[in-house]
């Protein structure tokens, strides 16, 4: 009711401005005439875990001209192009448009604006409005995204939660005089409604070290892109979602789509060894083998394929060693142990051809066919990651399992969502056991020496397969990635790497992708404050070409 006899009056005036009073303008020699002024909502901040700003809106007016009153000498018209970086040519043209209303410049930073309003130009308005800032810029652009003029989202987060972030825009009816300026306002505004805020799981600290770290290592192995991704082991959380290449979100000049994709989500990839964990622990789990039983590691026939572990081939192998030395024949003859469905499943229980529920665009699925239509030979490719697909945040998510005593732990990008249920892979036992097998490939007589972190224990998997052209392989183009955990005993963290196409003569994980996960651990550790569990010791690694001692499958 209230607000029916707001609008009435509201009317009312405005009615006694515009007609009632007209003769009584004119008279004043004044275009007096109602309008109104739209009032923007700020838009919600986006936040880290430790409520470090991620994204904020800063006032930022548009800065509009009357041609018909605009009066200014020719050193004021000059001095307002410079300050709005116009040419001079544009301003005289909006100025000879001939309407009653221009826009020189949207968004117009404050300071700026405050240089403007000091010239004190006739026919200038200054519409009130604001520019979101992104304080980490590329290393958080993927997450974050970013707006558009109209402070829509675009990307990324942004895009994602748009409804919770823009907020409602209020307006005030006013009086202005024949330059544009307010001279009475009518009734009560509409105040506007600010967005809500919006706080991430991401730690900005943690996610600005991964990018930089990437971006080297790409920039290093002069290779076409590369992603990280950091799970807090035990909650899921995503601490860190890195891509290289990446841009910076409050400048959208020349941007590629090939800077917009958030690889780490959007592209999926055969995962090669980094499945052989879960087939090896599937094989403990059913009581087939122990850590110390050993296998004839031979080269075999599976159908048309024969299965072998090129130069870091051995006659037999333990099982720890099975993962130590990434073999190939070992995993496909203890796939061959496990029952057909049982490994669809558990390829389905960690993740595999599931879309991550994170309410991210873009989110892929991967590829994983049902389990009664692989063929034997198919059945023994997919034990060694090849004939299914995933993303890198799968792989990571998949990685919690071993990480988490054997429950998959669900990931979460948003805090404060609504909770989802943890998935049963191992027992804790197998789990346990597993992530001490994995210590070998960290080792210096495993295949990713150089993943291991200064002062930390971890544990992980080096993956090297050839890109996907067409309908084969490409015989030179390779994706490299390493993914594992630590501290061993009690997984804080777990972090997978991948990097696009390197090109720089090595493209295996253990050399391209390892390095990159041992000073994320280092670093991302130290951040978040878990002590060291290992004595540091002073030592000199070399990273020498591969030899056929340290190549990787």
């Amino acid at each position: 009711m209230l607000f029916g006899v707001g609008s009435v009056v509201l009317a009312g005036r405005a009615l006694y401005i515009q007609v009632l009073q007209s003769d009584f303008f004119q008279k004043k020699g004044e275009e007096r005439y109602a309008s109104t002024v739209a009032l923007p909502a700020n838009r919600g901040r986006i936040v880290d875990r430790e409520g470090r700003i991620l994204a904020i809106s800063v006032n930022a007016p548009t800065i509009a001209v009357n041609p018909q009153h605009f009066q200014a000498d020719s050193a004021q018209k000059k001095e307002l192009a410079t300050l709005l970086k116009l040419p001079l040519k544009e301003v005289d043209a909006r100025l000879a448009d001939g309407g009653a209303y221009a826009v020189l410049r949207r968004q117009v930073d404050d300071g700026v604006a405050q240089q403007v309003r000091a010239l004190k130009i006739k026919g200038l308005q200054f519409e009130p409005g604001y520019i979101r800032r992104y304080p980490e810029s590329e290393a958080a652009a993927h997450v974050v995204g970013f707006t558009d003029i109209e402070d829509h989202g675009q990307e990324g987060i942004e895009l994602a939660l748009q409804r919770q972030l823009k907020g409602q825009g209020g307006s005030r009816a006013v009086v202005k005089d024949r330059l544009g300026r307010v001279v009475e306002e009518l009734g009560d505004p509409v105040d506007p409604r600010d967005g809500r805020d919006v706080t991430l799981t991401i730690d900005s600290k943690v996610q600005a070290l991964a990018y930089q770290r990437l971006r080297d290592a790409v920039q290093q192995h002069k290779a076409k892109a590369g992603s990280v991704v950091v799970l807090d082991a035990q909650s899921g959380d995503i601490l860190a979602l890195a891509n290289y290449p990446s841009y910076v979100p409050g400048d959208r000049r020349n941007l590629s789509g090939n800077q917009l994709r958030n690889r780490a989500i959007t592209d999926v990839f055969e995962p090669g060894s980094t499945v052989k964990p879960f087939i090896i622990g599937r094989a403990l789990e059913e009581g087939l083998v122990r850590p110390e039983t050993v296998l004839d590691t031979r080269p075999f026939m599976v159908g048309p394929l024969r299965v072998n572990d090129g130069d870091h081939g051995r006659p037999e192998m333990s099982v720890a060693q099975i993962i130590q030395k990434s073999s190939n024949v070992g995993t496909v003859k203890l796939a061959q142990r496990i029952d057909t469905r049982t490994m669809g499943e558990l390829y389905q229980s960690v993740g595999f051809g599931q879309k991550p529920q994170i309410g991210f665009p873009g989110t892929a699925t991967g590829k994983l066919r049902p389990w009664k239509s692989w063929l034997p030979v198919e059945k023994a490719t997919m034990a060694y990651g090849y004939g299914l697909s995933a993303s890198l945040l799968q792989i990571a998510r998949a990685y919690t399992a071993i990480a988490r005593d054997g429950e998959l732990a669900p990931l979460t990008l948003v805090k404060g969502g609504e909770a989802l249920p943890t998935a049963r892979v191992f027992r804790p036992e197998t789990a346990r056991t597993l992530r001490q097998m994995m210590r070998g490939t960290v080792s210096k007589d495993g295949t990713a020496p150089l993943a291991q972190p200064l002062g930390y224990s971890a544990g992980g998997k080096t993956g090297t397969a050839a890109k996907q052209e067409g309908k084969g392989y490409a015989s030179h183009k390779y994706r490299a990635w390493f993914a594992g955990f630590s501290p061993v005993d009690q997984p804080r963290v777990v972090v997978a790497v991948m990097i696009d196409e390197p090109s720089n003569g090595v493209y295996y994980g253990g050399l391209v992708a390892a390095p990159v996960f041992k000073v994320v651990v280092e670093q991302a550790l130290r951040t978040l404050g878990v002590p060291p569990d290992l004595e540091v010791k002073p030592q000199v690694v070399a990273q020498a070409p591969a030899t056929p001692s340290n190549k990787v499958q």
